[in-house]
């Protein structure tokens, strides 16, 4: 990547070229960019003044380039100094500097198990099971303590505790009375967690503390590589899954929960994110009897995709094991189990998404810091 200056009639335009492609770069977004030590707070690096105020007519006055740097005046008197790189890096900011999400169906055999405890031991270590994370969507710990509460300490190890209507942490296992088809042994199909909470739980953990039922198998299901192959095999359907809005509600003596979203979703740059799904738990929305139809061939398709063997995944947590994968892209369920067989435990919690991107991109930030 290399800069370029213009100047027509005093006029001066700034671009970069890379692969022969010249792109201009707008005054505005030069003059924003500015990190001068009266523009820009040393310490939190955050804006000293408001860009949003520039007049929308500025304009670029002189302009320089030598080897390792950009400066420019701008029509309001400013003048910033911009290194190459820095430069570089401010064209490429959309980049989410996170590892590009996988795609898995049911057969692939993923590098997504880890010891706990050798992970408390190697940073490096600890480190590759969260780009596992960010990569796959879930990761699979084994050798944890089974103590009561140990799985909190886990879960701040990757990002920051969310409480939710049932606390800080729940305990999954068949009881009496349940709110939550959760707490009983009915088998449960792929679903997301709380899609009626705004926002939904971004990452969940659920440890096994024991485990010695005969059915009781926890199921996974990777929503970006159902929903990509939903948009190629049937786009149409696709693209009303993306539009339609559902409402999913949640109630009980104490709570009412209600949000609203599309089945799948995107980010604003049309990427698949995941889906929301819980079909015990949303509302078939109002619509025409012909775009009611329509929407209802959707979501067969969709809930075809997602119970076909060829996507879920089925294994037994046995005590000691913790799986925590992404509430929106990974689909969960369980199969039944007889609890007079024996006891089944688990404990789960939430934590927020950007807990573990924030741990991948402080670590890249280190080992580019040690390797200059």
């Amino acid at each position: 990547m290399r800069f370029k200056i213009k100047n027509k009639y005093n006029n001066f335009q700034l671009y970069f070229i890379e692969n022969n492609i010249e792109v201009e770069l707008p005054a505005l977004w030069l003059r924003e960019r500015s990190h001068e030590i009266d523009q820009v707070d040393k310490q939190t690096k955050q804006r000293l003044y408001n860009p949003h105020l520039s007049p929308t007519d500025l304009s670029i006055c002189a302009a320089t380039i030598d080897a390792t740097e950009v400066t420019v005046t701008f029509s309001d008197g400013h003048r910033s100094h911009y290194t190459n790189d820095f430069l570089a890096q401010q064209i490429t900011c959309f980049d989410s500097g996170l590892p590009v999400p996988t795609p898995w169906r049911a057969t692939d055999q993923l590098p997504v198990h880890f010891s706990w405890q050798e992970l408390l031991l190697d940073g490096q270590l600890f480190q590759s099971s969260v780009s596992a994370f960010l990569r796959y969507g879930y990761i699979i710990l084994s050798g944890t303590d089974t103590d009561k509460d140990s799985l909190l300490d886990i879960a701040r190890h990757y990002g920051y505790l969310r409480e939710t209507n049932f606390g800080r942490y729940f305990e999954v296992y068949s009881k009496p009375s349940a709110n939550d088809l959760a707490y009983t042994p009915h088998a449960i199909g792929p679903h997301t967690d709380n899609p009626y909470r705004d926002p939904v739980p971004g990452i969940q953990l659920l440890h096994c503390l024991d485990n010695q039922t005969q059915g009781g198998y926890s199921t996974l299901v990777d929503s970006l590589s159902v929903a990509q192959t939903l948009q190629t095999q049937h786009p149409e359907s696709y693209k009303l899954l993306t539009q339609v809005v559902v409402r999913f509600r949640f109630y009980d003596s104490d709570n009412e929960l209600v949000s609203f979203h599309p089945l799948i979703e995107r980010d604003n740059f049309g990427n698949i994110l995941g889906i929301h799904y819980s079909p015990r738990l949303d509302d078939l929305p109002l619509l025409s009897q012909t775009q009611t139809a329509a929407f209802q061939r959707a979501r067969k398709l969709l809930g075809e995709l997602l119970e076909n063997p060829i996507y879920e995944k089925k294994f037994k947590l046995v005590a000691g094991e913790l799986m925590m994968f992404d509430n929106n892209r990974i689909l969960h369920g369980r199969t039944a189990f007889n609890p007079q067989q024996g006891v089944r435990h688990l404990q789960g919690c939430y934590i927020d998404r950007d807990g573990p991107k924030s741990i991948y991109r402080v670590a890249n930030r280190q080992m580019m810091r040690t390797a200059s």
